[in-house]
């Protein structure tokens, strides 16, 4: 077996990694394996390092797979959702309607009065029209609703993987503008304004970085309140919170976060009644390192001086997202054996170089150029901290190749298999 994870005895035993050989001799190849425990330990682990009574929302986008988002119910955790699946999705897991910000800068009005009647009773806007759109579907269907207002702040992230507000966005309402024209961003019959949104950066690689965009969309939250003269129930500070993808991971000390955003909590917002309640946004810290992807190396040839290692698996599995530079084309370290009964044994010294790509007819579908790996016939490849942003971030209907089986554990064991397919049905009447 060929894995991009480290030896099982180099990580602790809460850390280790699942039982590969038995997994794929089970299962089959290729497959998605997520590990309940992690999932635990992650919200556990993010949960600490937050202002006592925060809430935590579970973003759905990176990973709706039923059983994660079951466990985070069970751990009372909220959810973000942007679609009317994953609407349902949060709500089949378990998760009350009231715990759910349901968000995304653009919603038609029949959107709109969907999410409404699925259970959706709280909404982030993104601009004056979006925030007319929830009103009137409230007003239609005489139900009232909560919405946040989402903040465009004048400055972005300090050092955001992926900047989503602070620069010229669809995300979000320009501070300027709710400052300018408080008039517009008013409660009215049946859409209360509950508070306030933001979300600067995706994936802030320091600790130092994320409480700084906390505790800077604190202070520009007390501003706005005072000129809308609003009250805030919620507020709603986004995330950001790391994980690697498709390498190992190193990790990251959040303990500085809490007291950072506690003293501006109580600066901005001063306990007392009526002090609002701050929620947390997360989807790859919660379930990212959870998963690994297994593939299984089909062919192994020589190509005009280069040598090509062909898997089961490629950029409809993992990585299809090229709009968001998730092409895993690192380099990673990564540890070389074979499955017991294999023929052959590892080299040793330097090893050949390889190009690693998938099944897909497209010379875009490689993982890796180049790489330093001794790679066979029926050698598996694990690639780890994928359960975020890996199947449903993909390009699995592209050329029509079944999915991978997804598997999940507990400790290790088997709780539930499943696999996701794409057909096409008739238009419902």
């Amino acid at each position: 077996m060929t894995s991009l994870t480290p030896p099982v005895e180099q990580v602790t035993a809460e850390r280790a990694a699942p039982d590969w050989d038995s997994l794929t001799a089970a299962h089959g190849s290729p497959l998605y394996v997520y590990e309940l425990a992690r999932v635990r330990q992650a919200f556990g682990e993010l949960a600490d390092a937050l202002p006592a009574g925060s809430g935590v929302l579970y973003s759905l986008k990176a990973n709706p797979h039923p059983a994660l988002v079951a466990e985070l119910a069970r751990l009372n955790c909220g959810a973000e959702v942007s679609s009317r699946s994953e609407l349902a999705a949060a709500l089949a897991a378990g998760m009350s309607p009231d715990d759910v910000v349901y968000t995304g800068p653009g919603r038609s009005r029949a959107q709109t009065e969907t999410a409404i009647r699925a259970g959706a009773r709280l909404f982030s806007v993104d601009s004056a029209a979006q925030l007319a759109v929830v009103r009137e579907s409230a007003s239609r269907l005489d139900c009232p609703v909560d919405v946040l207002l989402r903040v465009n702040p004048e400055q972005g992230a300090l050092e955001p993987g992926l900047a989503m507000t602070g620069v010229p966005s669809q995300f979000g309402i320009d501070a300027e503008q709710l400052l300018a024209r408080p008039e517009e961003f008013t409660s009215t019959d049946g859409c209360a304004i509950a508070g306030l949104h933001f979300y600067l950066g995706s994936n802030v690689p320091t600790a130092a970085a994320l409480a700084r965009q906390f505790t800077d969309s604190l202070e520009l939250s007390a501003r706005i309140c005072r000129v809308l003269g609003l009250r805030p129930r919620l507020l709603d500070l986004g995330g950001g919170f790391p994980r690697a993808y498709a390498k190992e991971d190193e990790d990251l000390d959040l303990s500085g976060i809490g007291p950072a955003v506690q003293e501006a909590f109580d600066l901005h917002h001063p306990a007392g009644p009526g002090r609002p309640r701050l929620l947390f946004e997360s989807g790859r810290y919660l379930v990212g390192a959870a998963g690994w992807l297994v593939a299984e190396v089909l062919d192994v040839k020589e190509s005009k001086g280069k040598r090509f290692a062909v898997l089961d698996s490629g950029i409809n599995h993992l990585g299809g997202m090229t709009g968001l530079g998730r092409i895993p084309r690192v380099q990673p370290e990564f540890h070389a054996s074979r499955p017991p009964g294999s023929a052959g044994s590892l080299a040793t010294g330097g090893l050949p170089r390889i190009d690693v790509v998938g099944p897909l007819c497209t010379p875009l579908d490689f993982w890796c150029r180049g790489k330093q790996a001794e790679l066979a016939v029926g050698d598996h490849v694990v690639v780890p901290n994928v359960g975020a942003y890996g199947l449903t971030a993909s390009l699995f209907a592209f050329l029509g190749h079944d999915c991978p089986t997804e598997l999940v554990l507990d400790h290790g064991a088997v709780v539930d298999s499943s696999v996701l397919r794409y057909e096409r049905g008739p238009l419902d009447a």
